[in-house]
């Protein structure tokens, strides 16, 4: 409770330490004047050591209120998941704080509540991540119970049964809803056969496979410090901070992992389409899309300021389109998932079964219009002025900053990615849009996804692809 109360005052505190005035520099000629965003990001200094067992530690002192903000990654994700047990890396980071050598589950969540503390971990594809928040005056109390959750688990038997009822029921769940597995079957078809098309969070069957033994072979295979990133930040010495952390995480097995490499997906070309029917659905769900960026794609800040228009923010191409003039649906939007390897690109809406066609054709109209007509200057300003009023909010906080930093870290980029993020806005052009737009959104070779009653809007989806592929959403597994 006190961590929380103290971290909804830190976000008015913080951003005014991040936006700095910067000299404007000189713009290209083709780009247009932006003298009321000469204003910049300066992502506050932070300090890297390797401690003395291989963990890579990241110190950003922070010292405006007494609050301490840890985010830690494992390099080891879904992909790292044997094939057929899929969600074990998910199920791993959910019972870090479910037992430890010398707390119970119960005792570990009154400890975190008697000293105000957060803890949480997931999984995603590329890394499995974690963070944990305190106040400074806690800071040895806290340090002890999170690194005898990291170091110390034993994955109770009961708590992973328990686990494993809950993923499964949830999953059963959320196919009845269609939207929260709409993500999944997208990338299972998009990427067949290759490791981001396999859940993250597991299906029916490999979540009901994995046993006591499974959980703490991969922990004991990827849990180790020379695997791991851990930022900190907030309020605290970082002389100090070093000294405690070296001495906290000094009995952690220093023995080395690396992580195997995720290979580029190959794009799809042509046209394909997956049915997915639902007898009771009211409603047509649909992705559409192909393969994207990854996280480190040297157009990454263009392809953001592209997509802001396209389907990126309410008042989008898409959006406008086939909620406000139209009224086919309640939201449309697109968005690129950027990854160690490239990841999915996706356009996203549902509709009603009656206008399906209606709703895909204008769906790809809007991307026919994109790629004839290009966006204008205007546009482009508009989309520059969105998104640096949006950003600087999104790293504001000390456990905000935590997790940027971790993220850096792990993908091999550094403070420049903040610090000339605006400078690389400014860059922008219409010329540059147009490229982007040729290059990353594609117009002919398209992967859908479609989820609805398949006896209503089956017709409809043929036209779409010459191959289409047909399943039951009761079917187990994407």
């Amino acid at each position: 409770m006190k961590a929380t109360i103290l971290k909804t005052i830190i976000a008015s505190l913080l951003l005014g330490s991040l936006v700095q005035a910067q000299t404007a520099k000189p713009k290209p000629a083709a780009a247009p004047a932006a003298s009321a965003q000469a204003g910049g990001l300066k992502l506050p200094t932070y300090k890297k050591v390797t401690l003395k067992n291989g963990l890579t530690v990241l110190l950003m002192e922070q010292h405006r209120l007494p609050i301490v903000s840890m985010s830690y990654i494992v390099r080891a994700g879904s992909t790292a998941d044997p094939k057929g047990k899929e969600g074990l890396a998910s199920l791993t980071a959910g019972l870090l704080r479910k037992g430890t050598k010398t707390r119970s589950s119960d005792q570990i969540s009154n400890d975190l509540d008697y000293i105000g503390m957060t803890f949480g971990a997931s999984a995603n594809p590329d890394y499995t991540g974690g963070s944990a928040e305190f106040i400074k005056k806690d800071t040895a109390r806290a340090l002890d119970l999170f690194t005898d959750v990291l170091l110390n688990p034993v994955f109770p038997a009961d708590e992973l049964a328990k686990l494993q009822k809950q993923r499964i029921d949830g999953i059963k769940s959320a196919k009845d809803s269609v939207q929260g597995v709409m993500a999944a079957y997208y990338d299972s078809y998009l990427f067949k056969g290759h490791p981001y098309g396999r859940p993250a969070g597991g299906d029916e069957k490999s979540l009901a496979s994995i046993n006591q033994g499974d959980v703490a072979s991969f922990y004991a295979a990827n849990y180790t410090p020379g695997n791991t990133i851990l930022a900190v930040v907030g309020d605290f010495s970082s002389p100090e901070m070093e000294r405690l952390l070296n001495e906290k995480f000094q009995t952690w097995n220093s023995k080395t992992t690396k992580a195997a490499p995720v290979p580029a997906a190959v794009a799809v070309t042509g046209k394909k389409l997956l049915l997915i029917d639902k007898p009771d659905s009211t409603q047509t769900y649909y992705y559409i899309g192909n393969v994207g960026i990854a996280r480190n794609n040297p157009d990454r800040v263009y392809v953001n300021l592209v997509n802001t228009l396209f389907g990126g923010r309410f008042t989008s191409m898409l959006n406008t389109d086939l909620r406000i003039k139209s009224g086919l649906t309640y939201g449309a939007s697109s968005r690129f998932t950027r990854r160690m390897a490239p990841g999915p690109f996706a356009i996203t809406s549902f509709t009603k079964n009656a206008t399906t066609e209606k709703a895909l054709d204008m769906t790809l109209d809007v991307v026919k219009r994109l790629h004839e007509k290009g966006i204008t200057e205007a546009e482009l300003q508009s989309a520059k002025n969105y998104i640096k009023g949006q950003f600087p909010p999104t790293i504001e906080t000390s456990d905000a900053l935590a997790g940027q930093i971790a993220d850096l870290e792990f993908y091999g980029l550094d403070a420049s990615e903040i610090n000339d993020l605006y400078a690389k806005i400014d860059a922008m052009n219409v010329a540059t849009a147009q490229r982007i737009i040729n290059q990353y959104f594609p117009a002919d070779n398209l992967v859908f996804v479609v989820v609805g009653k398949a006896s209503e809007i089956e017709t409809a989806a043929k036209k779409y692809a010459p191959v289409m592929d047909k399943k039951s959403i009761t079917d187990p597994g994407y």
